[in-house]
């Protein structure tokens, strides 16, 4: 049975009571994002992919505490996506709080045709060169021509497909085998497409 959703903000009691009917509106409010109901109710065909589940290990006085840290992606393939990381003892609560995180963070992207190959004016790439990094890594994005697909890093296709780019080139500097920075850095190039006018 699934609880009642009770909002605690103001941005979850507007969506509740309707004034707020689409997640554009809800972005453009300004108000903080810090219910995942809220993306439910206005995003309620996103999908989640679970990147990465390692186990983390810390010493304390009473011996060694082992939890388990989790990487999520979450996007409806269709310029919205989100990167979030979770820990917990067990595994399925660390899913749980990593897909609320990344709900969380949910961003907007701008899509585009950018390619000088392309020019078709379509929605299939995205409008210019990005990039963004995270910890060691570095992703640049660059827009690639109708048919190309994803030339990236197996963690960066997963987190583009969500965002619901189809092609792109990319290259990648520093430690891609950390993949929550990966992820990140990749997250963090998608967000600069809305940052720069056209």
């Amino acid at each position: 049975m699934i609880e009642e959703w009770v909002p605690r903000t103001r941005l979850g009691k507007l969506v509740a009571e309707g004034k707020i009917k689409s997640i554009d509106e809800a972005i453009a409010s300004g108000l903080p994002l810090k219910e995942p109901e809220i993306i439910d109710v206005l995003l309620p065909d996103l999908e989640d992919d679970v990147l990465e589940i390692t186990m983390v290990q810390r010493m304390t006085d009473s011996g060694r505490r082992t939890k388990f840290r989790v990487t999520v992606a979450v996007g409806n393939r269709d310029g919205y996506v989100g990167v979030g990381m979770g820990k917990a003892s067990q595994v399925a609560p660390a899913i749980q709080k990593a897909i609320t995180n990344a709900k969380l963070n949910i961003f907007k992207i701008q899509r585009g045709c950018g390619s000088w190959e392309c020019g078709c004016g379509g929605n299939h790439s995205i409008p210019f060169k990005v990039s963004g990094s995270a910890g060691s890594v570095r992703v640049t994005l660059i827009p690639g021509p109708k048919g190309l697909g994803l030339v990236a890093g197996d963690i960066a296709k997963r987190v583009l497909e969500l965002a619901g780019v189809k092609d792109v080139w990319s290259f990648t500097k520093g430690q891609t085998k950390t993949t929550i920075n990966f992820a990140k850095a990749t997250f963090e190039a998608l967000k600069k497409t809305m940052y720069i006018k056209r």
